[in-house]
């Protein structure tokens, strides 16, 4: 059994891009959607997420849903390393490979940061009707890839003066 007495299920998931290691939370609850999670770079859905899914007040609303927390390659802990020569996924690529991890599920509320967010945009509009809805944090829609993400990331911290707004947090809801 994981936090809080849920059980969990972690497994690797072989796509046409490469493999995602993917945490089941739950299980699926009627026709309600599944709570699909990606993170941002340079973390993983444990560094992520738990905090909020752990949160006391977040028992009233994951008792009612399943949760599939989907790790970026090389992202979950204790990966391996990549071997020599590995081209890692791109945006594109990494969006694309989220269907083959969701094959048995109806539909999905996706909460994203950062690139995670991006990726989960991508989804949506990739595979419109498995996408119920999306909650986007700090999301940075002009990234063409995790570099280019970590690129502007660090050049608007080091061109920027840190203000009350790098305390804040940009969510959207987008209802499809």
């Amino acid at each position: 059994l994981g936090c809080r007495g849920y059980h969990l299920t972690e497994h690797d998931v072989e796509t046409a891009h490469g493999v995602l290691h993917v945490t089941m939370r739950g299980v699926a609850k009627g026709n309600r959607p599944t709570i699909l999670t990606y993170h941002d770079i340079g973390l993983n859905h444990k560094s992520c997420f738990n905090s909020l899914f752990n949160y006391e007040d977040m028992q009233e609303i994951t008792q009612h849903f399943s949760v599939v927390h989907v790790d970026a390659p090389g992202q979950q802990e204790n990966a391996p390393v990549f071997p020599t020569g590995y081209q890692y996924p791109t945006i594109d690529e990494l969006a694309e490979m989220l269907p083959s991890v969701l094959s048995q599920v109806k539909n999905v509320i996706g909460i994203g940061v950062g690139a995670g967010a991006n990726i989960l945009t991508r989804l949506a509009l990739n595979e419109p009707s498995l996408v119920e809805g999306l909650v986007l944090i700090n999301i940075d829609p002009c990234a063409k890839g995790w570099i280019d993400w970590a690129a502007s990331k660090v050049s608007h911290t080091h061109t920027h003066t840190i203000t009350s707004d790098s305390n804040q947090v940009l969510v959207y809801l987008i209802l499809i």
